[in-house]
């Protein structure tokens, strides 16, 4: 495991944060009382917010597990959160040990656990960026010190893209514009589609505490993937994303209202 020259800013345990709100959820204790005050008030108004958790992960696994096994030996990975088992690398490693991974986020707590946690085989390589997703130079610049940007990288940005307002498009033009043909855009997003009700209720309790909110329709979805050759089934509800059985079982207790993705750049 190696770590990036930045100098990470002090854990602010006054405001909740998105990656520790997501921890207290998948049953993590790596957060803090004002994370989990947040946590349990959007689950009171959205009884999905466990399941999308989880399934996300899940997708998570199977998306780059897909990619690595159509040949894919490098990834970047934003907005990693609190490290959970099996990780990114430990999927991909798992499949190509020689796979270089980068794990990249803004929040220390997320770094101090990375850097105990997140170690790779000896043939690869797993680094951790401490970076926003808003400062793309930056962050591929640091990037590159492990990843070779003149070779395919599958970008990966899961469950993040609801956390950024419409400036998200022009950042994810910018990073898929720097990655090589043969690339891949793995995404999920949280929408109104399935739930408008409950999203809309879960979207007021974090923009309440200072947390951007924005979920998105399908249509504005599909907007990230322009220019991309989307893989089967397309855009889909989480669960629905080249199910494993464990998947289907979940699916029957309900949609989670989360879009899913992947893409290959031409």
């Amino acid at each position: 495991m190696t770590g990036s020259d930045a100098e990470p800013t002090r854990i602010d345990t006054s405001r909740p944060h998105p990656a520790r709100v997501y921890d207290w959820w998948l049953g993590g204790k790596d957060n803090y009382p004002v994370d989990e005050e947040l946590a349990r008030r959007i689950l009171a108004v959205d009884e999905t917010v466990l399941r999308g958790a989880r399934a996300n992960r899940r997708f998570m696994h199977r998306a780059v597990r897909t990619v690595a096994e159509a040949g894919i030996r490098q990834f970047l990975d934003i907005g990693t959160g609190i490290p959970t088992e099996p990780n990114l690398h430990q999927v991909v490693q798992g499949i190509a040990p020689e796979s270089r991974v980068v794990y990249a986020d803004n929040d220390p707590i997320v770094l101090r656990h990375a850097e105990a946690l997140l170690h790779g085989s000896p043939e690869g390589a797993t680094a951790y960026v401490h970076a926003d997703v808003r400062d793309v130079d930056t962050l591929l610049r640091r990037a590159g010190e492990t990843l070779d940007f003149d070779r395919p990288v599958a970008l990966s940005l899961v469950a993040l893209t609801h956390y950024l307002d419409d400036e998200v498009y022009g950042l994810l033009k910018q990073y898929v514009d720097a990655l090589a043909p043969g690339s891949h855009l793995i995404l999920s997003q949280v929408t109104p589609d399935l739930s408008p009700e409950a999203i809309a209720k879960a979207a007021d309790h974090f923009r309440r505490t200072g947390t951007p909110f924005f979920p998105r329709s399908l249509t504005e979805f599909a907007r990230f993937f322009d220019g991309l050759s989307l893989l089967g089934p397309g855009l889909i509800p989480v669960h629905g994303w080249r199910p494993a059985p464990e998947d289907v079982t979940a699916q029957a207790e309900g949609l989670v209202p989360v879009y899913a993705g992947v893409a290959r750049k031409p």
